[in-house]
């Protein structure tokens, strides 16, 4: 249900906005303004992004757990996607996204959510030692056809 409120609130609230806004400044600085927004936020999002990936680069380099860096650079790609819609409350949740805090606040509260589990007890994973007398395999039992000749396919070249 919330979702559906989000798909009509959002556009609700982006078209109340253009319609103030627009009566305000006129048709042309509006515009104008949404055209910068988008490109300036391009432009952060594509630094940002890639400070995010050196990140998780050295947190993979330095054996460190890359969830954070992974987050980081999801709210950062969602940040561009919100930043090219056109809109003044998309701008402004794109924007916010951008700042460093406000995406930590964030990854911080969705921590507190999320509840990660792992598959199988400590002993599944174990390795299973070759000294315990089992093999694995599968097998086929082939019976040569007196009537075949030996000679090689033609698939093949020789």
């Amino acid at each position: 249900m919330w979702l559906l409120a989000l798909f009509v609130g959002i556009p609700l609230i982006e078209i109340a906005l253009f319609i103030q806004l627009g009566g305000f400044l006129g048709l042309w600085p509006t515009l104008g303004i949404v055209i910068l927004t988008a490109m300036l936020g391009s432009w952060l999002v594509r630094n940002q992004g890639l400070l995010a990936i050196a990140q998780m680069k050295q947190s993979i380099s330095s054996l460190q757990d890359p969830t954070e860096p992974i987050a980081h650079g999801a709210m950062i790609l969602f940040s561009g996607a919100l930043l090219l819609t056109p809109g003044f409350f998309t701008d402004a949740v794109g924007f916010s996204l951008l700042i460093p805090p406000v995406r930590h606040a964030l990854y911080r509260y969705a921590r507190t959510k999320i509840k990660v589990q792992g598959f199988g007890s400590a002993q599944s994973r174990r390795p299973r030692s070759y000294d315990d007398g089992i093999i694995d395999g599968e097998f086929s039992e082939v019976v040569d056809d007196p009537n075949q000749s030996n000679t090689p396919s033609k698939w093949t070249k020789h």
